[in-house]
């Protein structure tokens, strides 16, 4: 068994609510910090095997709607983690909170790779999303962070918002675009029930149209020099998310933090969302031990949606099960769902936007 190499760790604060996040996240309280650094110290030193780590995520929530001050508290409980020297280490975080000072502290502290919230530069998506972005400060922001030494940032794009059309996306790539990022991450509505969103019953927008602007964000961001390395994740070379890797390639990580999610040991499991059960200290809300079937389902689920696929000579390594003789690969191959080519099972890159349906029949 390989050893973990890859660590996450959530921040729920925020200092405001967006419309369609289900992620778990609480209104940031100064008072609820110092009480949740002590839990999340006690879950990583009861947890932590003391393995050396490639990657670092700390998500949100908004970690960087902590103050300085805070900031400092939780990177004492980070600096008892070992890092590899070449370790990617990734901070979430939103454009207004990125003064200089803060994004000093971040850089002095080993952080090297910034994945930013815009989402939209447009003021009807914004005022859907309960955002707030303005492109000349994101400009300002970002050459700043460059300027400090920062040469990995990811920006966050969401689409398929009521009443968008294709323009007001073309002219939001075209804006993210001149921000010059090293990795881009989209994402399509997703209208979850119990986010304000899904509590205003919002109807998603039609397929077709969906459908469209996927296909305009991968051909201008291709055009743009980037390389479609993942169904919704796009990066310049070099630059994929290493951390994100991990989880599509089905290794497993430490999660930790209140709402987080790890595999360690064959085991997956969730911590609690609650932050009154998590200041409790009851940390883990479920687990499940995965079985070789479960394993080998996950392989697939998640390796697809990577776009150059599965192996199968690593597929056989790890489970010494031929791909072929496990799921009903043939049918789809000769529908031309499914792609083998030099040793790799990959859906067909016009196929991508039904990638769901395929996973089910393979399922």
């Amino acid at each position: 068994m390989d050893k973990i190499s890859s660590l996450y760790i959530h921040i729920p604060f925020c200092n405001n609510i967006c419309s369609y996040c289900d992620f778990c996240k609480v209104i940031y309280n100064k008072d609820w910090i110092k009480p949740y650094f002590e839990k999340l110290k006690e879950e990583i030193d009861n947890a932590y095997m003391g393995e050396e780590l490639k990657t670092i995520y700390i998500g949100g929530g908004t970690p960087t709607c902590l103050s300085i001050k805070e900031l400092k508290e939780l990177f004492k409980i980070i600096k008892s983690l070992k890092f590899s020297k070449d370790i990617e280490f990734t901070i979430e975080a939103n454009i207004n909170d990125l003064e200089e000072e803060k994004l000093k502290f971040l850089y002095a502290e080993g952080v090297n790779r910034l994945s930013i919230g815009i989402e939209s530069f447009n003021r009807d998506k914004l005022k859907f999303m309960k955002r707030t972005s303005d492109f000349k400060d994101a400009k300002n922001k970002i050459d700043l962070a460059r300027k400090i030494g920062f040469n990995n940032i990811n920006i966050d794009l969401m689409y398929a918002i009521p009443n968008e059309n294709i323009k007001v996306l073309q002219k939001d790539l075209k804006l993210f675009l001149k921000l010059q990022p090293d990795h881009i991450s989209t994402y399509s509505l997703m209208i979850e029930k119990n986010t304000l969103v899904g509590l205003n019953k919002v109807k998603p927008i039609e397929e077709d149209r969906d459908a469209k602007m996927y296909e305009l964000i991968c051909k201008t961001l291709k055009k743009a020099g980037f390389i479609h390395y993942e169904v919704s994740n796009f990066a310049k070379k070099g630059k994929e998310s290493k951390h994100n890797l991990v989880y599509w390639n089905n290794e497993e990580y430490y999660g930790f933090g209140c709402g987080a999610s790890g595999y360690v040991a064959a085991i997956r499991y969730e911590n609690t969302k609650s932050l009154t059960e998590y200041l409790k200290g009851n940390f883990i809300s479920s687990k499940s031990l995965m079985s070789k079937v479960d394993n080998m389902e996950n392989e697939l689920i998640l390796g697809l949606r990577k776009l150059e696929g599965v192996s199968l000579t690593k597929f056989f390594d790890k489970y010494e099960e031929n791909m072929q003789n496990v799921f009903p690969l043939k049918p789809l191959i000769k529908s031309g769902e499914l792609i083998y080519k030099d040793d790799y099972i990959y859906i067909n890159p016009k196929k991508l936007y039904v990638m769901n349906e395929i996973l089910i029949k393979l399922i």
